[in-house]
């Protein structure tokens, strides 16, 4: 994994700690940095990156890129556009 890889996958671990935290925050925490973070990482992405990690980052499969960066691809399930 390199460390731009690392740097999304500590992002999206925070997204969805965020996200599980949400039932009982008050006030609610904005996630707009964190997505924000998250298309800042993708954008600087070199070009060699692996196309399914593209393909979920772009489309916003976030909980499957976690999952790809887990290498617990398998787990995904297919979607919409027939990509797992």
């Amino acid at each position: 994994m390199t460390a731009q890889e690392h740097a999304i996958l500590q992002s999206l671990n925070e997204l969805a700690a965020a996200v599980k935290a949400m039932p009982a925050a008050n006030p609610k925490p904005s996630l707009l940095p964190l997505f924000a973070r998250l298309d800042e990482l993708t954008c600087d992405l070199p070009a060699d990156t692996a196309p399914q990690l593209l393909h979920y980052l772009h489309k916003k499969s976030y909980e499957k890129a976690r999952l790809w960066l887990e290498g617990r691809d398998a787990e995904n399930q297919a979607g919409n556009c027939r990509h797992v």
